[in-house]
Formats: structure tokens, sequence, C-alpha cells
């Protein structure tokens, strides 16, 4: 078992993938967007994703924990049995666009929905604050933002709101222009290329490949959210 050393963060079980999980059949068509994290080239650290991811979307940091917000962040998991043999590991942590996303199940106002891409979004318009998809979430990946937020660092971006949850998206917006997302472009340009983003229904990508390489594995796949957020080295 293990626990995440920040907050009530809990993520026991860790399963692996294989070609056969990887190519499961999907109602979605077109791309299939999916990142897999490579956490032995992952620089202790660096921050170099997070400063993009707040650059970016103007996530709020407010340099206070209890309002801070985060889309991608960084945890330290250790095991909760010290005779596991498991080892402490440090993590990063985001969204991990389940396709079968419990927050959207719960949402009483359809506020959270996934893609026909397989991104999960807020629409904040729609979203009216009542934090049922943060306590679905099962990866402590959804904040709320209780404080207005000053900042607006990506004016091309819209300023963000308080009083509605947030997540990361993937960086939808610079998708749809046919880019990455932010923080995959500032770990390729510091030197670490951990983060790996592609389609997922292109077998000939190289996030397709490494997840049918049968190295990676998922947080809480056990629990039939489907996450298409993989990880090497966990």
């Amino acid at each position: 078992m293990l626990a995440g050393a920040s907050g009530a963060l809990s993520l026991p079980v860790l399963t692996s993938c294989t070609a056969e999980t990887a190519s499961a059949d999907s109602v979605l068509t077109g791309k299939r967007w999916g990142m897999v994290i490579d956490l032995t080239r992952c620089r202790e650290g660096c921050t170099a994703c997070m400063d993009a991811c707040r650059q970016e979307n103007n996530v709020a940091f407010h340099g206070d924990a209890r309002w801070d917000v985060h889309w991608i962040r960084r945890a330290s998991l250790k095991p909760k049995d010290e005779d596991s043999g498991l080892s402490e590991k440090s993590v990063l942590l985001m969204c991990n666009h389940c396709d079968n996303p419990p927050c959207a199940q719960v949402c009483p106002v359809q506020a959270t929905y996934k893609r026909e891409d397989g991104i999960v979004v807020v629409d904040h318009h729609r979203c009216i604050g009542c934090r049922y998809c943060m306590i679905a979430c099962p990866y402590n990946a959804r904040f709320f933002n209780f404080k207005e937020n000053e900042d607006w660092p990506n004016q091309d971006y819209p300023k963000r709101s308080h009083g509605v949850v947030e997540a990361c998206n993937f960086c939808a917006h610079l998708l749809d222009q046919g880019l990455r997302p932010a923080c995959v472009e500032a770990c390729q340009n510091a030197g670490a290329g951990a983060l790996v983003f592609g389609d997922l229904n292109d077998r000939t990508s190289e996030v397709s490949q490494l997840v049918a390489g049968g190295f990676v594995k998922r947080i809480r796949e056990d629990w039939g959210t489907k996450p298409k957020v993989y990880y090497i080295g966990l």
C-alpha cells in the first residue's frame, strides 16, 4: 500500500499495462490523447513543467497551501508497510483524463465532461462549485479556486475564475492549434524529456509504443477508471 506524504493522498495499488490493455476498444473516434511520465528521467528539484503550466493556463498561486491551485504537482509516495520492500517515490500528479471519469459521472450540471478526444474538461460557465467532482476523483487531481487570482500572465487565455473547480486539461487550447501541452514542451526544452504525449489511437506514436511495451503502470487501475496517464519507474 502506498500513501502520499502530501495531504490525504492515498494511491495504493499499481498495475502493469500490456499491449492488450493499450489497444482496448474505445467508443472514441479520431485522436485519443494520453501521456507517459518517465520518472527515471524526471529531475529532482526541476519545476519546469509546473512553471510552464501556471504561466500558460494562468493557474492561481497565492503562496498559501489553503488557496493554491495545482494542475500538475509533485508528491512523495511512500509505502505504509516499511517491510514491503517498496521505496519512497517522488511522483508528478495531474488529472488522469480517465476514459471512465467518476468526476463527470457525479457532476449535477454536466460542467465536467469528456471530449471526443478523451480529454476531461471543466466548463467554468456551467460549474456551480458544488465540489462533488473533487470528492469523486480518486487521484486528488481537482482543486477549488477559493480566491480571485490577480495574476494574468497569459492574456491570450482566460483568467481563472474563483468559485469553480479546476484541473489539468492537457492544454486543450494548444492541442486544438496542433501544439503540445505546455508541460511537455517545457520538459523537452529543459533537456529531460520525461513527459511523452501523443495519440493513443495511433499505434505508431511514441506514447502508444511505450504503453504497448508493457513497462508502464497506471495509478489505481483496479478502480476501473481507465486513466490515460501512465508511469515508467513507479
